[in-house]
């Protein structure tokens, strides 16, 4: 796209090559920066490049498209002016939020999308506090450099890399939350670290599983163990369903539709954020119906002995007493290898069948089957085939 002399709003709506981008004489040095992360990711972001106090500066006045070239226009003018009459257009330090505080803003933009209970919110909170409040705590947002964030994630980045990993991305969610905000125009948690972090030879380990000719011995032993019901039953239902753990222990009969052979999960549950409908196999109902005979008045299909949701280690506690060799969520991963390896289906229909979302946004909202009724048949060919399953454990 051909360089403008001055920004206009299709412009920057639709620039996509990296770079800055003035708006010409008379703008006061307003600009648009335009950054791919390594995601392939494009970002917005207006700055202003002005002399204050005789030094260049460049001041961060938001991102787009929450400020929009007109918005930016506003502020680069109205900067200009506070220069022209003495003043520092800069937010005084002592009002930019610090780093906790931001933190605060961003946990309470996000908490009501998070799904689990309050886990995801007490995870943020416990892994930022443990290594990077002790750092950047109560520094203000715009003062915190790379240097900070890399004095945060080397001294993890080697022997907890997982963790460091998850603290790099909360870090930056926060840097980004202040670019939006205007107090800054570049995330110091973004891709110019990375050739700053240490290499090492992390491999990333998955969760056990089991080779999918087990998977029925494995009920078997299951079905034959002196655990509770009701927990027995969740792990069965959890193996022929391929759902996880979560969305099993909390599920309702109220999402179940016996006739039609049908579970809804409603969207508070679903990690995609979007319903999903499992088709469920013969023996899937059989499952269910056994459970109905069992149940109480929660409401729930599989409750404790107290009446309430299974807690999250039950299933996991289930399956370790009895040496199953995997852990609960590892029952997804038989499941894909089999339909990898054993049926013809191909392969977006099996991720279907986790509750996987995948394509663009624009490849979304064309593709409005989840492929229900072929799914159909691929859970009862599974069902089948772990109940046919003779491989002992």
């Amino acid at each position: 796209m051909e360089r403008p002399k001055v920004l206009s709003a299709a412009f920057v709506r639709t620039i996509t090559e990296p770079g800055r981008y003035g708006d010409g004489r008379g703008s006061f040095g307003l600009y648009l920066r335009v950054h791919q992360s390594t995601s392939g990711r494009i970002t917005r972001n207006w700055g202003q490049r002005i002399r204050i106090g005789g030094q260049i500066t460049n001041v961060g006045l938001g991102s787009f498209p929450r400020v929009t070239l007109a918005m930016a226009r506003t502020r680069a003018t109205q900067n200009a002016q506070m220069i022209e009459e003495g003043s520092d257009p800069r937010t005084p330090v002592a009002t930019v939020p610090t780093f906790t505080s931001a933190l605060e803003a961003v946990i309470s933009i996000h908490r009501d999308n998070w799904k689990d209970g309050g886990k995801t919110e007490k995870d943020w909170r416990s892994k930022l506090d443990a290594y990077a409040m002790p750092r950047i705590g109560r520094k203000p947002v715009n003062q915190i450099t790379s240097g900070d964030v890399l004095s945060v994630l080397v001294p993890i980045w080697a022997d907890k890399r997982p963790t460091a990993m998850k603290v790099r991305r909360r870090v930056s969610a926060v840097m980004k939350w202040a670019i939006a905000e205007g107090y800054r125009d570049d995330n110091p948690a973004g891709d110019a670290i990375t050739a700053a972090l240490p290499k090492t030879g992390h491999t990333v380990t998955h969760q056990r599983a089991l080779p999918f000719a087990d998977v029925g011995a494995a009920i078997a032993t299951i079905r034959d163990s002196g655990a509770w019901p009701a927990t027995k039953l969740a792990f069965e239902f959890l193996t022929l369903s391929a759902a996880r753990s979560n969305e099993v222990r909390l599920a309702e009969w109220t999402e179940i539709d016996l006739d039609a052979a049908t579970w809804s999960i409603p969207v508070p549950r679903m990690k995609a954020g979007r319903e999903h409908r499992i088709p469920l196999s013969r023996q899937a109902v059989n499952v269910l119906r056994v459970a109905r005979e069992l149940g109480d008045e929660s409401g729930l299909i599989f409750p404790s002995p107290t009446g309430k949701a299974l807690t999250d280690s039950t299933i996991s506690k289930l399956v370790r007493e009895n040496n199953i060799g995997c852990v609960p969520h590892g029952m997804r991963s038989s499941f894909r290898d089999w339909a990898a390896e054993c049926s013809d289906v191909p392969r977006e229909i099996a991720e279907h069948a986790l509750g996987h979302v995948e394509g663009s946004a624009a490849e979304l909202a064309y593709r409005r089957t989840d492929y229900f009724e072929r799914r159909r048949g691929l859970m009862q060919a599974w069902a089948d085939y772990v109940s046919c399953s003779k491989v002992s454990h």
